[in-house]
């Protein structure tokens, strides 16, 4: 009778450990620490215990490289071998990857390297050759590694186009077309942080451009810079580009970042507002008026506040 048992027994652990267990789909997402991916590992049956999955993890010191993305594993792995699987890239299926509103083609090209899906240089070169800024929308994507440049590019593009297409549909607001809409947005995007004044702010430039005013917007001239520098100097200001649009009038050439649908949304259907002047009040929000004097006030009362906190 033991020794019935001890048969049963044995075949029972060699189906458990040895017999390939059913496919299991895991999702990795990014940043999830080697205690969350235990969890998610022991939860849906791929392993046995998610103590010991923490503990090889540890002994390891692979916690850095636990890769995000699809993985198709199976019922009772072993921890090493799951362990394994999610520090190589060549087992993850599809890398889920964000691309934040307000970023700029260098940006996006640094973060799909650094989760390998495509080499950053081939990128920019590709994007910047069909001049795409402003075109490839920002959201969250599933995507495989060690995509060719122009692939990656192509589902960017289609879901821009899905996301805009009822949008401008509409018709455009008077004076503006798709581009300058686009153009009008990627500025909205960088300026706003309240989104309840983006169509304020979308208001005020294109107020400046139908009058003939230079739209004086710092994103333009952090944008003609290279990069986003926060405190702009007189000398920043006056940086010859055709992008600076405090040295060139009307709209700079193209879209100075990759807008989101809000920011889209915004100039496509800015607000019923005669303001010609914003200043930020240092809370998150802005100030809006249609005379220069008032501005001037408005500007003076912020740095008073400012100053007075400092004391």
């Amino acid at each position: 009778m033991v020794a019935v048992f001890s048969a049963v027994f044995i075949l029972f652990l060699s189906l458990y450990f040895f017999w390939p267990g059913r496919p299991v789909k895991i999702s990795i997402p990014e940043g999830a620490g080697a205690g969350k991916v235990a969890a998610q590992l022991k939860s849906e049956g791929v392993i046995i215990s998610s103590t010991w999955f923490r503990v090889l993890v540890k002994i390891t010191g692979t916690a850095k490289r636990l890769m995000p993305g699809e993985y198709t594993l199976r019922g009772h792995m072993s921890a090493e071998e799951v362990l394994w699987k999610l520090t190589h890239s060549t087992y993850v299926t599809s890398v889920r990857v964000v691309i934040p509103e307000g970023w700029r083609l260098e940006q996006i090209a640094e973060r799909l390297e650094a989760n390998g899906i495509t080499p950053a240089a081939k990128f920019l070169e590709l994007t910047r050759a069909q001049k795409l800024e402003g075109y490839l929308f920002p959201s969250t994507y599933n995507l495989k590694k060690n995509m060719p440049p122009q692939e990656v590019v192509n589902l960017l593009k289609l879901e821009f186009d899905r996301q805009t297409a009822p949008l401008f549909s509409k018709g455009f607001p008077q004076g503006l077309d798709a581009r300058k809409v686009l153009i009008i947005a990627s500025i909205v995007e960088r300026e706003a942080v309240d989104d309840s004044e983006r169509p304020l702010i979308a208001a005020v430039y294109i107020n400046r451009y139908r009058k003939g005013m230079p739209l004086e917007a710092d994103p333009t001239t952090q944008y003609a810079l290279g990069y986003w520098k926060k405190a702009l100097t007189y000398k920043d200001l006056k940086f010859k580009s055709p992008y600076n649009t405090y040295v060139v009038g009307g709209l700079p050439p193209g879209p100075i970042c990759n807008p989101g649908y809000s920011s889209i949304a915004a100039a496509m259907s800015p607000a019923n507002l005669d303001a010609l002047y914003f200043v930020a009040d240092r809370k998150g929000k802005h100030i809006f008026n249609a005379n220069f004097e008032e501005h001037k006030k408005a500007k003076r009362r912020v740095e008073q506040a400012a100053k007075a906190e400092q004391q």
